[in-house]
């Protein structure tokens, strides 16, 4: 970047994105009055996004229930926080406030903003009871009983308060789990409203993800503001934008006003941000991820499809009944010419009678370099039955034959995962774009599994396939180079 007279300029005050329900009145114009009044004195931005997030129908109702804030770190979306919760607390007589964030530490410094405003304004200071800083809570109490609470977010924190203003600030650390928490409370409220303060996020199946594709799209009862640049930064035209200076003023409504030019050009460096500034000063997301909690991104699954026509003649399959016992998965994994994996759909369908029988008619057709099978979960019901028709696991680990079952300890299941979700990011895990593998793996949600992690699921997606897939490249991959001495897949996918 380079300084020049346009130093003295001001970043834009409009968002890129701003999407919000029309409105006959607002709430604004008191609220941010209110706020000069404690002095706090806001910016054009910061009063551009009250001004459409507190729109109020004619029976006072908010025409937004839930809005939405995203600008690049220290550009002072604390004080909207700031003047929405004075309004609520000592103009509104709101019963109860929470303002809820991911640290501990960010409630703290929030709470000690806003209380060091209240105490210099001696109007309202008169009305406070106690602010109170007790067990690493915080909260601000007045004499008619009215409350501002601090929380921390966690699975506990999230469940049982029932209020009719909340503030989620970090609101890119929110989990699908935390939000499921809150909603519900929060809706069973009169007039209720939340707000949602953030920056795009490291994690790029967050979900706020999901908020942010409503606010794109404009639907109803949301307001959404986001400041942040909408840049591919696999495009090379697009990644030299994000050394313009113009991006920058774009993306940041306070440089020029609190954040100096010369800052963020010293953030542009490999020893200032380096390859984060995109996401943190100019507010880039990330492509959004799907699939296995983000980890496979859609994009890059897309872009695996494999038409070669080509298919493996030496491979490793996987048999996987569902936990409903509607549908059981035999996947098969093997090499491409190219030294890729290919993953691909062997037999899927309804029920268990027909799998045994299927099984031991696929060992004897391709010799398979090995079959993996699960002794515990809805697969193992099928053991019994798979020895008595000849499909025996190894008799050594170490020593395996072919067609041998192959049993996964836990450790094995979460290094399966690893593998699976490597080979992908490394593009060398082929597919064969099939229907029931790829709603499985968009469905897909992880756990942690003897100190590493694995695929969960809790919704009614079957993941079958994504599970017999992931145990099948696991078997090809640690099995291959124990039958064929002359070649070791497994240098082909690290």
């Amino acid at each position: 970047m380079t300084s020049s007279l346009l130093d003295v300029r001001r970043g834009s005050q409009t968002p890129r994105v701003a999407n919000y329900p029309p409105y006959p009145t607002s709430a604004a114009d008191e609220v941010i009055d209110f706020a000069a009044y404690c002095g706090l004195h806001l910016d054009p931005w910061q009063r551009f996004v009250l001004q459409h997030g507190l729109g109020q129908r004619v029976d006072g109702s908010w025409t937004a229930p839930k809005c939405s804030c995203w600008v690049p770190r220290q550009n002072g979306k604390g004080a909207i926080i700031e003047a929405l919760e004075l309004a609520w607390l000592f103009l509104f007589d709101e019963d109860l406030i929470v303002h809820s964030a991911h640290q501990h530490r960010t409630a703290q410094k929030a709470y000690g903003r806003l209380e060091r405003i209240i105490r210099g304004t001696p109007d309202i200071h008169r009305q406070v009871r106690q602010y109170r800083q007790a067990n690493g809570e915080q909260g601000i109490e007045l004499y008619d009983g009215r409350e501002l609470n601090y929380t921390t977010r966690s699975r506990t924190a999230t469940r049982g308060f029932s209020a009719p203003k909340v503030v989620l600030d970090e609101a890119q650390e929110l989990t699908s789990e935390q939000m499921a928490a809150i909603l519900p409370t929060v809706s069973a409220m009169k007039n209720w409203q939340v707000w949602f303060f953030g920056t795009p996020p490291d994690d790029p199946a967050a979900w706020c993800y999901n908020l942010r594709a409503d606010g794109e799209a404009g639907v109803a009862r949301l307001a959404h503001f986001d400041w942040g640049a909408d840049l591919d930064l696999e495009d090379p035209a697009d990644l030299a934008k994000t050394h313009d200076l113009e991006t920058a003023y774009a993306t940041n409504p306070a440089l020029g006003i609190r954040i100096d030019v010369e800052t963020v050009q010293d953030e542009d460096t490999p020893s200032g941000l380096g390859e984060k500034f995109p996401q943190e000063r100019l507010g880039v997301w990330q492509p959004r991820a799907t699939g296995g909690a983000g980890v496979i991104a859609e994009e890059l699954w897309r872009d695996q499809v494999d038409r070669t026509g080509v298919r493996p003649a030496d491979v490793a399959l996987a048999i996987q009944v569902n936990h409903r016992r509607s549908h059981t998965a035999i996947v098969a994994v093997g090499a491409r010419p190219d030294g890729g994996l290919l993953t691909s759909i062997v037999d899927y369908r309804r029920g268990t009678d027909w799998v045994v029988e299927r099984a031991v008619e696929l060992k004897a057709r391709w010799n398979p370099v090995a079959i993996a099978v699960q002794d515990k979960g809805p697969t193992g019901s099928l053991l019994d039955e798979m020895v008595k028709a000849g499909l025996a696991p190894s008799e050594d680990r170490e020593r395996p034959m072919r067609g041998d079952l192959v049993i996964p300890w836990a450790d094995d299941v979460a290094d399966a995962y690893g593998l699976y979700v490597d080979a992908a990011n490394q593009r060398r895990l082929w597919h064969l774009d099939e229907g029931p593998l790829n709603a499985a793996l968009a469905a897909a949600e992880i756990r942690p599994l003897s100190g590493a992690t694995a695929w969960d699921y809790k919704g009614t997606t079957d993941p079958s396939p994504l599970l017999a897939s992931t145990l099948a490249l696991w078997a090809y991959v640690t099995r291959v180079d124990l039958v064929n001495d002359d070649y070791n897949v497994l240098e082909s996918v690290r």
